[in-house]
């Protein structure tokens, strides 16, 4: 028998579940608040594209592609210095995600390193240094 998917695993509720968790652990958890200060107030929009992104990322159908036509991250990402640090809080927040939805040790495993990639690519300085606000006219991933 061949080894599930992410994706399998955690089928379409349980990605939705696991970007609303990302989302929430950003939002009420002081430390990343640079990290929150790059997205909107509302976190509706952001998540629902995170969750689209992580649905063909993880092996599903590729909803994010379909809507945006690419799987690119970089280019949302553009108005943002994203450094180390930032890199590294978005992981912590996906830690912190899974944890909440009670993901499996294996899924966490199996997550780990493509996890770091993404967060890698969309890397764009080798400074950390979060704009303290955001361009209301710019929703990342949006």
């Amino acid at each position: 028998m061949s080894a599930q998917t992410p994706y399998e695993i955690l089928g379409d509720d349980g990605i939705k579940a696991l970007a609303r968790a990302f989302y929430e652990a950003m939002d009420d958890t002081p430390e990343f608040a640079d990290l929150r200060n790059m997205h909107g107030e509302d976190l509706g929009k952001v998540t629902r594209m995170l969750s689209a992104y992580l649905t063909g990322w993880m092996g599903g159908p590729p909803v994010y592609q379909m809507i945006k036509g690419t799987m690119c991250l970089t280019d949302p990402h553009k108005p943002y210095a994203i450094g180390p640090k930032e890199r590294d809080m978005w992981l912590a927040c996906m830690d912190e995600a899974l944890c909440r939805i009670n993901a499996s040790e294996e899924l966490k495993t199996m997550l780990k390193e493509p996890m770091f990639r993404v967060a890698d690519t969309v890397r764009n300085t080798d400074d950390s240094s979060c704009p303290k606000e955001r361009d209301p006219n710019i929703i990342a991933m949006g």
